[in-house]
């Protein structure tokens, strides 16, 4: 381990039990306490580097009080904007800054883009309410008003995720200060659930990066070896780096789960990221608020077992790194200037490259999978369906396979990062992944297969035309 991961480690271990001290708090307490340790954090970590952080907020939330209705898009220009100065200070002979101000950018500019989507979506209510002359009950979700300045400061610096995540929305944050009895909602049994299998992923980490180690595919002996030695390499390359962040994201929300932040009834049917999605009522006592059953699914950042055993790209992407995917889905996706599921799947992809950094490896890796995506969603449309349920299950044993070693190919290009290494290893192995993806999705096509969205569409269709039959009835 590095000095910077060694570093990450011990802050994500000291969230745990400064968690349970700030579970108990009142909101002033929990407001400007939380505020002051991740500031304290930031200021340890990048010294004067912490500058870019300030400017980031001070720019988002002069544009919220300036263009409310339209702040959302303002936020993201400008954050993305200033991340691109960010990322080329070095070029301009200013100095670079820590990987750690890096990371804190990073969930940074996640958060002031949401929380201007926030103010966005309740500024528009406002004016609805006005147009229409009456009061309407609280929408799900809905901030109260617009936060001010200190506010939006102390959510910015907030501790909880500061450098690893999870994101988490201005109105979870707010659910946490306001929380109803929080000494009724569990925290300890839920994190030793969620704990107990980090230190076996962790050892499996140092094991997995010690006999395979990265720095052995940027050497010329490396290419003298076997193609079979090859091919196999970038598989516990992957592994070393899914054991590494399961680690560093258990651990993150483990401080969350020490907290009680992000904890919402079941009923609630929260999602990651996003916060619940069905209205709960607020419990009148803290007996009634222990008899209700919790769950963190807000901030849960990493589903292990589904990311490893899930059968297709899609799904192996809606497991990982799940904070940051709705995101993604919320206000990248869905605003795309396209309609094609792989188009805007090609667009979500490079605005996460260039939000993970400008390296090459980065855009090689994000842009390889709206290539996958394709291919297997056309072939399964062509042949899944067509089998019977043993030949189903061989076809998953295989996709699922295949998923993995179309991983294990797009890590490559995430961990060597320069596109001389990256290409160069792909090249070693004959670029596997991309001509087996581009004849998957030849096949597909010439077999009448239809893409996810035509599927998606299609499905759409036909529950609309059974419902329509039954009103008829």
């Amino acid at each position: 381990m590095t000095p910077e991961e060694w570093t990450y480690l011990v802050v994500l271990l000291i969230s745990i039990p400064i968690g349970f001290l700030f579970k108990k708090a009142g909101p002033g307490l929990k407001r400007w306490g939380a505020a002051a340790v991740g500031l304290g954090l930031t200021l340890f970590t990048c010294g004067p580097h912490t500058l870019h952080s300030l400017i980031t907020i001070l720019g988002t939330w002069a544009l919220i009080q300036a263009q409310p209705c339209s702040c959302h898009a303002l936020a993201l220009a400008w954050t993305f904007s200033y991340l691109l100065f960010f990322r080329a200070l070095s070029l301009l002979g200013l100095p670079t800054p820590t990987p750690f101000t890096n990371a804190v950018q990073l969930l940074l500019t996640l958060k002031l883009v949401s929380l201007a989507s926030e103010v966005q979506d309740l500024h528009l209510a406002q004016r609805k309410e006005i147009a229409s002359g009456f009061s309407k009950e609280p929408t799900l979700g809905l901030l109260p008003d617009v936060p001010s300045l200190i506010e939006t400061l102390s959510y910015s610096y907030c501790y909880v995720g500061i450098m690893t995540g999870p994101f988490f929305r201005y109105r979870t944050y707010l659910d946490w200060l306001e929380q109803p009895f929080p000494g009724a909602v569990p925290s300890l049994r839920p994190l030793l659930r969620r704990a107990w299998p980090a230190p076996l992923f962790g050892l499996l980490f140092l094991l997995s990066s010690h006999l395979f180690p990265l720095e052995a595919v940027r050497e010329d002996a490396f290419y003298a070896r076997p193609l079979p030695t090859r091919l196999f390499y970038m598989i516990p390359v992957f592994f070393a780096f899914r054991m590494r962040f399961y680690v560093a994201w258990i651990a993150a929300e483990c401080g969350c789960i020490a907290a009680g932040f992000g904890a919402y009834p079941v009923a609630a049917k929260a999602r990651a990221g996003g916060g619940p999605t069905l209205q709960c009522p607020t419990p009148s006592s803290p007996e009634n608020a222990a008899s209700l059953e919790y769950d963190y699914e807000t901030v849960r950042n990493i589903d292990c077992y589904s990311t490893d055993f899930c059968v297709r790209v899609r799904d192996g992407m809606r497991y990982w790194n799940m904070t940051v995917q709705w995101w993604l889905a919320q206000y990248i996706y869905k605003s795309a200037p396209f309609r094609s599921y792989v188009l805007r799947s090609a667009w979500t992809m490079l605005l996460s490259a260039y939000w993970h950094g400008l390296h090459p490896g980065y855009y090689l890796s994000f842009m390889t999978i709206p290539l996958c995506l394709a291919a297997e969603g056309y072939l399964e449309s062509a042949l899944r369906r067509h089998l019977s349920p043993r030949g189903q299950q061989a076809w998953d044993w295989v996709h699922w396979f295949l998923k993995m070693r179309a991983y294990d190919y797009m890590c490559m290009g995430f961990v060597l990062l320069s596109m001389g290494d990256t290409l160069r290893y792909w090249a070693s192995i004959y670029y596997w992944i991309h001509f087996l993806a581009l004849a998957c999705l030849g096949l597909g096509l010439a077999l009448g297969g239809g893409s996810p969205s035509k599927r998606k569409t299609a499905s759409q269709a036909t529950v609309s035309q059974a419902r329509e039959k039954l009103r008829e009835e």
